[in-house]
C-alpha cells in the first residue's frame, strides 16, 4: 500500500501553509487564498484533467487546449456537505474525435483518477464535455 504524507502548518489568523507529499506549497487562507472546501473540487478536476489529457495524447488526438470546470452543490447549513459536482471538460482542437474524448473520460473516471474513484460513491458526480470551435488563446504576449 502506498503511503503519502501531506501537511498543514498554521501561519496566522485564518491562514495555513499546505504542502503536498513532495513539499509543493499551497496557501489556504481567508480572504486571500484558496478556501479549504474549494480544494475538493479542485483536486477532482486537476486529477481528472491530467488523466484525460494523458490519454488523449496517447491516442494522438490533436488537442490544442483543455480546461476543466467544476460546479459544486453543497448544503446550506453546517457542515456544508458536498452533494453534487458537475464536471465540464472543454477541449480545443481540430478534428478531435468524440469517441476518443468519451473513452478518455470513461477511463479517467473508472480507472485512473484516484480522486474521482474515491468520491463517486460519496457524492453525485456528473460529467460532460464540449469541443470548442474557437481558436485557443495564445500563450505569448503582444
Amino acid at each position: 500500500m502506498r503511503i503519502e504524507k501531506v501537511t498543514a502548518q498554521w501561519l496566522e489568523d485564518q491562514a495555513f501553509l499546505l504542502k503536498d507529499h513532495q513539499g509543493f506549497p499551497i496557501v489556504m487562507a481567508q480572504p486571500m487564498g484558496v478556501l479549504g472546501a474549494d480544494l475538493l473540487p479542485l483536486s477532482l478536476i486537476g486529477c481528472a484533467g491530467w488523466d484525460v489529457m494523458s490519454i488523449l495524447r496517447k491516442q494522438k488526438q490533436p488537442v490544442l487546449r483543455c480546461e476543466v470546470e467544476a460546479e459544486s452543490e453543497r448544503d446550506e447549513e453546517p457542515p456544508w456537505r458536498f452533494r453534487r459536482v458537475r464536471v465540464l471538460y472543454k477541449i480545443w482542437g481540430r478534428e478531435v474525435a468524440h469517441a476518443a474524448i468519451e473513452r478518455a473520460i470513461r477511463l479517467t473516471e473508472e480507472k485512473y483518477c484516484s480522486v474521482f474513484v474515491t468520491l463517486k460513491d460519496a457524492i453525485e458526480i456528473q460529467s460532460r464535455y464540449e469541443i470548442m470551435n474557437e481558436e485557443p488563446l495564445s500563450n505569448s504576449a503582444g
